[in-house]
């Protein structure tokens, strides 16, 4: 049996047309929206009446890591062992409660990209979202990426994280170190065979990884289009950690669908992103708010040098049109803390309802679910929060969430 509900609140956001309007008044029915502003509520109906508050989609984070941070370390940083004191029920039973306390922050999409851990082949992110689909626990729907695909001694090789002699733990193409075409498209293949709905790509180093520097290109031109081959061909995309020039370069033309951080991007490559339609998901937060005062010296040093150039690139990627979908890459920054990513794009340049865009219909079209998610619209899911004030005005009213709706199911609502 059917069963409708319908909100009400002083506002909703209209992120098509770029304006908030009044009032808001939508009608769900079972999971879906039915109607808005209706000249009469359907008769029966149940009301939520939220007051003076702006309806918006739910939010989307495009890059995440449920499994490590959150409760257990200090100020909710991952342990920088995690990756071999941890096993795999407590990694998992760990990322349960960051799924909660993202949903309650407003964001009920996710994708979470890559684990980078022993864990025996097993996809832990697949096994939350499938819990969480279930209903089994509260969470926001997840995109999983498996294990991310990675060479020896490149960004995201555990061994290199955790600095590990020879043969202390042992990983193969199940866990994502794959070295040449053979090797990195039996790793997408494994990935994809056990559930993974978009694949990660470790493209070049990172600030957070020992051995290679930031801007260094880890695969060949070759690896690129046969991992980009392997996941289109089964309908999945692509997201690539790329934050040196030439790589990001490399991974556009092998046509991976969109590059994470994108922080050492030159102007040239900035309009090969726009040209071609390329995503970036810049995480940009993370570069003025990660704790670098708790990481390695020789890592606080490569973060003195990207962040700031990091921040400069941005304004230039906004001005130039290239997609811009919202990722925080928590835990970077804490789990639930992930609105401040919006504050940030709009402090590069962004309006707030460009924001609110790159964190709804940008992030949809990224994981091809614009049809049915990111918009207040009828025929589309009834994802669904609430913040005070006007958020096309002050974007930090996102910070500030008291009402959460995913798939016309209610999971938080502080005004009672």
């Amino acid at each position: 049996m059917s069963t409708t509900t319908v909100l009400r609140a002083a506002r909703w956001a209209d992120v098509d047309a770029g304006v908030v309007r009044s009032p808001g008044v939508v009608v769900v029915t079972d999971d879906r929206i039915t109607a808005v502003n209706p000249a009469e509520p359907p008769p029966g109906a149940g009301v939520i009446d939220l007051g003076d508050v702006t309806l918006l989609p739910g939010l989307m984070d495009m890059e995440l890591n449920l499994l490590i941070g959150g409760p257990g370390g200090p100020d909710g940083l991952p342990n920088p062992m995690h990756g071999v004191q941890d096993d795999p029920v407590y990694r998992t039973l760990r990322a349960a409660v960051n799924a909660r306390t993202t949903l309650e922050a407003g964001f009920t999409t996710v994708r979470n990209l890559g684990l980078m851990v022993k864990t025996g082949g097993y996809l832990l992110d697949v096994a939350l979202q499938r819990a969480i689909d279930a209903e089994w626990h509260v969470g926001p729907r997840i995109w999983p990426a498996g294990h991310a695909v990675t060479p020896y001694g490149g960004h995201l090789d555990p061994t290199v994280f955790q600095r590990l002699a020879p043969g202390i733990m042992p990983l193969s193409v199940a866990e994502g170190i794959a070295n040449g075409v053979d090797d990195v498209r039996a790793c997408v293949r494994y990935q994809i065979r056990h559930g993974a709905k978009v694949i990660k790509v470790s493209a070049s180093g990172g600030v957070m990884s020992h051995s290679t520097a930031p801007g260094a290109q880890q695969y060949s031109d070759e690896e690129f289009a046969a991992i980009a081959d392997e996941a289109h061909r089964a309908g999945v995309r692509v997201a690539a950690h790329a934050v040196g020039d030439s790589a990001i370069r490399a991974c556009i033309r092998a046509g991976i669908d969109c590059i994470e951080h994108g922080f050492l991007a030159s102007d040239d490559t900035v309009k090969m992103m726009a040209d071609t339609g390329t995503f970036l998901v810049s995480t940009t937060y993370l570069t003025e708010a990660m704790a670098v005062d708790r990481i390695a010296p020789e890592l606080r040093r490569k973060a003195a040098e990207v962040f700031p150039r990091a921040r400069e690139m941005l304004p230039k990627a906004i001005a130039a049109g290239v997609r811009i979908a919202c990722g925080t890459d928590a835990p970077a920054i804490p789990h639930g803390q992930n609105a401040k990513e919006l504050c940030a794009l709009v402090d590069r340049g962004m309006s707030p309802m460009q924001a609110l865009r790159a964190a709804t219909v940008t992030s949809a079209e990224l994981i091809e679910a614009d049809d049915e998610l990111g918009r207040i619209a009828p025929g589309y899911l009834a994802d669904i929060i609430a913040v005070p004030g006007d958020p096309s005005r002050d974007i930090t009213a996102t910070l500030d969430v008291r009402f959460v709706m995913k798939n016309g199911r209610v999971y938080k609502n502080d005004g009672g």
